[in-house]
């Protein structure tokens, strides 16, 4: 088999091999990770499960799948053991992986993203994508099960490559007369942060439908308050009686006096009068004086002339 070719002055490309190389020279007991022959920027990985948890007895096999503008966006992860965890072959959404790329730091790599896998592990899935809610007993069921689980492409079993890198350990202890450190590696501050923030955003969702279907129950004018009560059906012989009004406050409570008829709405004929029409009405006052005042003047002009004959 030809062995493929890569273009080594590519940023990318130097960076996966130099975290490869790595990964090889400073292993672990507790994880491994190597990238495939035929593809750089596919690696596969196997991990213990995290100590004290219903996963301590398991071996996790799965992978990891690096974008072509790598360590500048972040990697997607895969899990293929069933842990009771993770959806096996089904993309993971954490604050390290391709959902959440705001998260990442090109500082990362994929030692540290095989840490913090490990980690969150053993929190609780509320709703996650790539996430499951399982027993504790399905947990441990699956955790002996996965030492046996074995990977088409690796071609071995979860325990025969976690004692491959056991082995590659204590040679390397070996040759350093027990002197080797091996460091452990830290998750950073930041990726605690996201990933809180994540499951916190989960739950701010899962809240927020709840308060959306309040919000319809408002829209309609009407939210209920108290639970409904049930109505017992009257039994036989008896008659079901209407429960008694509630007095509105402000308003007087009936008697037992017959009310009177309210003539609002009643049609009512008009008993018909006769009316006095006045000739002068609308006349103003002036136009009378007016008329007076001629008729004095002629009276005294005849006057006048009577006497002059």
């Amino acid at each position: 088999m030809a062995t493929p070719k890569f273009n080594s002055k590519s940023p990318t490309i130097r960076r996966i091999l130099k975290e490869a190389a790595e990964l090889s020279n400073s292993p672990s007991p507790d994880y491994t990770a190597s990238p495939l022959e035929s593809d750089l920027f596919e690696w596969h990985f196997t991990l213990r499960g995290p100590p004290n948890s219903s996963y301590a007895d398991g071996l996790y096999h799965g992978r990891i799948v690096l974008p072509p503008s790598y360590p500048l966006s972040p990697p997607s992860f895969r899990f293929v053991t069933p842990s009771g965890r993770f959806e096996a072959n089904r993309e993971i959404c954490l604050s390290i992986s391709g959902h959440h790329a705001e998260t990442w730091q090109p500082a990362w790599g994929v030692r540290t993203a095989i840490v913090a896998l490990r980690s969150f592990m053993e929190t609780d899935a509320r709703g996650q994508l790539g996430g499951l809610d399982t027993s504790d007993a399905v947990r441990k069921r699956l955790a002996i099960e996965s030492k046996e689980w074995k990977c088409a492409t690796c071609g071995r079993t979860n325990a025969e490559i976690i004692a491959e890198s056991e082995e590659r350990c204590k040679e390397l202890d070996a040759e350093n007369d027990g002197k080797r450190k091996q460091e452990e590696v830290q998750i950073p501050a930041e990726l605690r942060m996201g990933f809180r923030d994540e499951m916190e955003k989960a739950k701010a969702e899962s809240e927020a439908a709840k308060e959306d279907a309040e919000s319809a129950e408002l829209a309609e004018g009407f939210v209920q308050t108290a639970p409904e009560r049930e109505i017992q059906p009257p039994t036989a012989g008896t008659s079901a009686a209407p429960p008694p009004a509630r007095p509105v406050q402000g308003v007087p409570a009936p008697t037992g006096r017959t009310p009177l008829p309210d003539p609002v709405g009643q049609t009512t004929t008009p008993t018909p009068t006769t009316r006095r029409v006045d000739p002068n009405a609308g006349v103003p006052p002036w136009i009378d004086y007016a008329i007076a005042s001629l008729m004095i003047l002629l009276v005294a002009m005849l006057i006048k002339i009577l006497i002059g004959r």
